[in-house]
């Protein structure tokens, strides 16, 4: 049986907001296969939330490292800011 090699690779985009400096979340890391690998373990290790949504990926694989998310994004970015915020809230709840 032969492997299909249309699948697309394993991609993931990490992004960062520090409300006091930045004006929007920005691209701190990117990348496809094992780079995607170490970005979602290093996720994991320090117990960051992981959104899983491809077409966003996808978009913000586009832009370069350091580069602030564009206004066509905030919306979608907002959301995944809100839920990781609920997880937060959650998991100190039950501290």
């Amino acid at each position: 049986m032969k492997q299909d090699l249309r699948m697309k690779r394993k991609e993931a985009v990490a992004l960062s907001y520090d409300i006091s400096k930045d004006l929007a979340p920005k691209v701190i890391a990117k990348g496809k296969g094992e780079v995607a690998d170490n970005i979602l373990e290093k996720a994991k290790e320090f117990s960051i939330p992981i959104q899983e949504d491809p077409t966003l990926v996808e978009l913000l694989g586009q832009l370069e490292i350091n580069e602030t998310i564009p206004e066509e994004l905030y919306q979608a970015i907002a959301e995944i800011f809100a839920f990781i915020y609920r997880i937060d809230k959650s998991m100190k709840d039950v501290e």
